[in-house]
């Protein structure tokens, strides 16, 4: 193997190791995400899904930079009654922008969960778009 291939296929190999996600402690209702998390999509916004550090049946991750999902969170502490929120295929999510990036965590379900899109995937809300339905799906409403 030549160097400039070595090199290839280690930068390869880095970009599909673990990404570090922190799941909730302690989850909330994550009764609800069992039916959630093994729905999940092989890919999303054509990015293909990456084992989670460390591992747990409550996150997910896809591509580099990876686009990460937790279910079972608590709700954020800056939403309230005045809050925007973004409704896709019957799920209501609150955006909040970050650094690098945007939070969506679902609104007015049994079960919160959120989905953390960097900046490289625009629009930001595609990720949380695709993985509407099954929200819809697998978690009730309140």
């Amino acid at each position: 193997m030549s160097g400039m291939t070595l090199v290839v296929a280690l930068s390869l190999a880095a970009c599909s190791g673990p990404v570090s996600v922190e799941p909730p402690d302690p989850p909330t209702h994550s009764g609800s995400c069992a039916d959630f998390m093994a729905g999940l999509p092989d890919e999303l916004v054509r990015q293909t899904s990456r084992d989670t550090d460390p591992e747990s049946a409550l996150t997910a991750a896809w591509g580099d930079p990876a686009i990460t999902v937790r279910c079972g969170v608590p709700p954020p502490d800056t939403l309230d009654a005045t809050s925007q929120l973004i409704t896709a295929n019957r799920v209501d999510w609150f955006p909040e922008e970050l650094t690098e990036g945007y939070l969506f965590t679902t609104y007015g379900r049994v079960t919160v969960v959120e989905v953390t899109v960097p900046d490289d995937y625009t629009p930001e809300i595609g990720p949380a778009t695709e993985l509407s339905a099954l929200v819809d799906e697998t978690i009730p409403l309140r």
